[in-house]
C-alpha cells in the first residue's frame, strides 16, 4: 500500500513539493536490500495454514503445535549445518517467527542456536552424528541455568567426574540448588538430547565447567537417572519447561564437548589452553552471543507486527470529532499520532541498530573480541526494552480490542518478555556492559562534536546532542566511581546507575548514527525526507528526558528547551500521512498478521466463519 505523504520542510528548510512515498524503497532500506534473499522466504514459509494462528488451543496442545512447526520449518533448510552457521540467516528467522509463534522461537533459539551452533562448534564431526539433529529426529536443548546458580553460572554445582578405569564420566545433581533450571525437557515432542553445563572433575582436580552432550529422553520417557519436573504454566507460552537432575549417569568419553582449547587424555591428565576456569566456560558458552542477536530480531519482529495492526486500526477505527457528526479516525487526532508514530521511530531506529550489529558479527568471525560484545549486549538490551514499550503502546492505543488474542498484540508481550530475560538478563547484561565501558574495555567514546548552529531538527545537530548526552553520562559515571566508599561493593553502587544511562546514550547513539547511515543511502528524495523526519521524532522524544542536563551543559539554549515538546508536534503532524507507508514497509503479508482489526471492514470480519479467531458457539 503506498499512502500519501504531506508536505513540510525537510532539515535544510528548502520547501518539498507533495509527494507519495515510495514503500519498497522503505522495505529496501529497513532490510538492508536483502529482502528477497534474506527475508521473503520466510514470508513465504509462514504464510502455510499450519503456521496460522489459531484460537482455544490448551497449553500441551499448543506445545505439540510449535514442535511440530519447527519440522516442517526445519525440512525446508538445504543444509542445517550451513543455516547455523551464517548468523544473518539465523537472525532473519527469528526476526519472522517472532510474529508467529513465542513457543516456535523458543524453541529454534535453543535447537538451532545453542544446542546445534555450540555442537558443531566444540564437536569435531566425526565423533558426533548430528543426522538425528539436523533432521530433527532428536530435539536438541540446553541445560545452563541451575536453580542456585543464574548469572554467575561459572560457579555451577553439577558435575562430571572422569573415571579413568572405565573411560567415562559420572554426571550428578549434589544437591537441590543444582537442578537445571527451565530447559524444554518435557515430553512434548519426542526424542530429546541435551548440552548440560556440569563442572568436570578430573582425578579431584576442578578443570573449570564444559558442554557435556546428553541423551535426555527417549519415546518412552526420561532416561534412566534423569528426573524431570515440570515447571508451572507460563502465560503466553508453550514450552515444555521443566526443572531436570542427575542421579549418576554415566556418560562416554565421546560426552565431553571441549572444543579447540582443551583436551583430556585416557589417562586423566587434562590440558588447557586457556588457564582460567571461567574463561573456558565462556569459550564454551560462545553461542549466547549469536543468541543475544536472535532474541533481540524476535522481540523486533513482534514489535513491528503490532505496530502495523494499530496503525492501520487507528486509521479504521472512527470515534467522535468537535463539531462533526460523522466521526474522525482516531488517529486524527495528535495525541494518538505522537504516541504510535514515535513507537514506529523507535521501530525504525532499533532495526538499524539491529542490522549494524548483525553485519558487525556476521561478516567477520569476531563475536568474541571485546568491541562486538559490548555493541550485542548493549543492543539487546536496548531493542528488547524498546520492542517492549512499543507492544504496550500498541495495545493501549488499540483498548479493549488490544486484549484479544486474535488480535496478536498481547499475544505478543510474553515472548517479547521472554527475550527480555533470556541470554542474559537485560540489567545484568547491561551492568557488565556499564563495568567494561567505564574501565575502556571494548569501549572508545566518541569525539566531542565541533561547535554547530543550526535549527533543532537538523539531524546532524540532533545526533551532536546524543553524543554531548553519552559524554556527559561517561564523565558522570566516572566520577561517581572515584566518589568516597567504604569498599569495593559500595564504590559500585555509586556508580552502577549512572554507568547504566551511559548503556542506553551508548546504545541510542549507535541506533542514530545506524539510522542516519541508512538515510544517507536512499537515492530518491522524497523517500529520504520522511526518514528524516521519523529520525527527528525518534531523536527528539530521545532527548526529551535529558534537556535539562543539555541546557546545563551548554548544549542546548532556553528556548530550544521551550520548543521540543512542540516540535514532536510539528514533525508528527508532517508524518501523519505517511504513517500507513510507514508500517506497510515493514512487509508483514495479511496471511502472517491475520488480525481482524487490521483488515478493512473489520466488524464483519469477526463473522468470517474461516477466521482462525472462530469457536462453536456457546448458545
Amino acid at each position: 500500500m503506498i499512502a500519501a505523504v504531506g508536505t513540510g520542510a525537510p532539515a535544510d528548510g528548502a520547501a518539498v513539493p507533495a509527494h507519495r512515498v515510495r514503500v519498497p524503497l522503505l522495505t529496501e532500506v529497513l532490510f538492508d536490500g536483502r529482502f528477497d534473499d534474506l527475508h521473503r522466504p520466510w514470508t513465504e514459509l509462514f504464510r502455510r495454514d499450519i503456521f496460522r494462528y489459531r484460537d482455544g488451543l490448551s497449553p500441551s496442545e499448543r506445545s505439540e503445535l510449535a514442535y511440530e512447526r519447527l519440522r516442517i520449518l526445519n525440512e525446508e533448510i538445504d543444509s542445517v549445518a550451513e543455516f547455523v552457521a551464517a548468523t544473518d540467516r539465523l537472525v532473519s528467522l527469528h526476526e519472522w517467527s517472532g510474529m508467529v509463534d513465542g513457543t516456535l522461537t523458543t524453541l529454534a533459539t535453543i535447537h538451532y542456536n545453542l544446542f546445534l551452533g555450540s555442537l558443531l562448534r566444540l564437536a569435531p564431526r566425526d565423533t558426533v552424528d548430528l543426522s538425528p539433529f539436523t533432521r530433527l529426529r532428536r530435539y536438541g536443548t540446553v541445560l545452563i541455568t541451575e536453580l542456585g546458580y543464574g548469572n554467575n553460572a561459572a560457579e555451577l554445582e553439577t558435575t562430571a567426574t572422569y573415571r579413568p578405569d572405565t573411560d567415562t564420566f559420572v554426571l550428578h545433581t549434589p544437591s537441590p540448588g543444582a537442578q537445571k533450571f527451565m530447559p524444554n525437557t518435557g515430553p512434548a515432542g519426542g526424542p530429546k538430547s541435551g548440552l548440560v553445563a556440569a563442572r568436570l572433575i578430573v582425578r579431584g582436580q576442578d578443570c573449570g565447567v564444559f558442554l557435556f552432550l546428553v541423551p535426555l529422553r527417549d519415546a518412552h520417557g526420561p532416561l534412566p537417572g534423569i528426573r524431570v519436573r515440570p515447571l508451572s504454566e507460563t502465560p503466553g507460552s508453550a514450552v515444555d519447561h521443566a526443572i531436570t537432575s542427575f542421579d549418576r549417569v554415566t556418560l562416554e568419553r565421546t560426552a565431553l564437548l571441549a572444543g579447540d582449547h582443551a583436551d583430556l587424555t585416557a589417562e586423566g591428565t587434562f590440558h588447557s589452553t586457556i588457564a582460567s576456569r571461567r574463561r573456558r566456560f565462556l569459550r564454551s558458552i560462545q553461542r549466547v552471543t549469536t543468541g543475544k542477536l536472535c532474541l533481540s530480531a524476535a522481540a523486533l519482529g513482534g514489535a513491528r507486527a503490532g505496530l502495523t495492526v494499530a496503525v492501520r486500526y487507528a486509521h479504521r477505527r472512527h470515534t467522535f470529532a468537535p463539531a462533526s457528526r460523522s466521526g474522525v479516525p482516531v488517529f486524527a487526532y495528535r495525541c494518538h499520532q505522537t504516541r504510535v508514530l514515535g513507537a514506529a521511530a523507535r521501530a525504525y531506529a532499533a532495526t538499524f541498530l539491529l542490522r549494524e550489529t548483525t553485519r558487525r558479527c556476521a561478516d567477520r568471525d569476531d563475536t568474541e573480541s571485546a568491541e562486538a560484545e559490548l555493541l550485542v549486549a548493549a543492543a539487546k538490551g536496548w531493542i528488547t526494552w524498546q520492542a517492549r514499550d512499543i507492544a504496550l503502546e500498541c495495545r493501549e492505543r488499540c483498548g479493549a480490542q488490544g486484549l484479544l488474542s486474535a488480535n496478536r498484540i498481547v499475544d505478543l508481550l510474553t515472548p517479547i518478555e521472554s527475550t527480555i530475560t533470556a541470554e542474559g538478563d537485560n540489567l545484568v547484561i547491561w551492568t557488565k556492559a556499564a563495568a567494561d565501558m567505564l574501565t575502556g574495555r571494548g569501549y572508545r567514546p566518541p569525539p566531542a562534536p565541533a561547535a554547530r548552529t543550526g535549527p533543532p531538527t537538523d539531524p546532524a545537530l540532533l545526533l551532536d546532542l546524543l553524543v554531548h548526552h553519552e559524554l556527559y553520562c561517561l564523565r558522570h559515571a566516572r566520577g561517581r566511581l572515584s566518589a568516597p566508599s567504604t569498599g569495593p561493593m559500595d564504590r559500585w553502587n555509586h556508580a552502577v546507575n549512572p554507568a547504566l544511562d551511559l548503556v542506553d546514550a551508548y546504545a541510542t547513539r549507535r541506533a542514530a548514527q545506524a539510522f542516519l547511515a541508512a538515510v544517507g543511502r536512499v537515492g530518491d528524495r522524497a523517500t529520504r525526507n520522511v526518514l528524516e523526519r521519523v529520525f527527528q521524532l525518534f531523536a527528539l522524544q530521545r532527548l526529551a528526558p535529558h534537556a535539562g542536563l543539555l541546557l546545563a551543559e551548554g548544549h542546548l539554549t532556553a528556548a530550544a528547551v521551550r520548543d521540543l515538546a512542540p516540535a514532536v508536534d510539528r514533525v508528527s503532524a508532517q508524518l501523519a500521512p505517511d504513517a500507513l507507508a510507514l508500517v506497510e514497509a515493514f512487509a508483514v503479508p495479511d496471511p502472517i498478521l491475520q488480525a481482524p482489526i487490521a483488515t478493512d471492514g473489520y466488524a464483519a470480519a469477526y463473522d468470517d466463519p474461516a477466521g482462525p479467531w472462530q469457536r462453536a458457539p456457546v448458545g
